[in-house]
């Protein structure tokens, strides 16, 4: 990996952002025009847009550390402790990336919405349901009353007649 990231880097040219895929690998470069050529070495699955949010960090970061002057004509070992706590905050690519974090959640409440409006529209159709069997209750009500009215006025004036007498 170390023989194929120098060669990736090589082939990238100042202000230049690319990624290589090899393997299993995505190499996320970026060079810069003060002559240094940051890598991030990945999984296919790991988004590109957060890969080279952190390369740009971390080579800002380091040139503001290491000036030119520390590392351009030798090949030192320079130290830069915040590589690893980029690393650790960048492992979960929705949490480092506020866009990334932003659309998870717009995700998560389009499942809820989603689930919602099911709830509704079942609730819905019982309420239709509950309609058709009171339409049903009703027209059976007026078929009763049409049927028996004539019966029911004549059972009511004889049961006021007999309370008269």
């Amino acid at each position: 990996m170390t023989l194929f990231s120098k060669t990736v880097a090589e082939r990238t040219k100042p202000g230049q952002r690319q990624d290589v895929e090899e393997q299993d690998y995505t190499f996320h470069a970026y060079g810069r025009t003060e002559g240094i050529c940051g890598i991030i070495i990945s999984d296919h699955a790991y988004p590109a847009l957060v890969a080279h949010q952190l390369l740009s960090k971390v080579v800002d970061e380091f040139l503001t550390s290491h000036p030119r002057s520390e590392w351009a004509t030798s090949n030192p070992t320079l130290p830069f402790p915040e590589l690893k706590d980029y690393i650790v905050k960048y492992q979960d690519p929705h949490q480092a990336d506020s866009i990334m974090k932003i659309q998870k959640e717009l995700d998560e409440t389009k499942i809820v919405l989603h689930k919602t409006i099911e709830s509704v529209l079942e609730r819905g159709t019982k309420i239709d349901d509950l309609v058709a069997k009171s339409d049903g209750l009703s027209t059976q009500s007026k078929m009763f009353y049409s049927e028996y009215s004539p019966f029911l006025s004549g059972l009511i004036t004889w049961k006021m007649g007999i309370l008269w007498a």
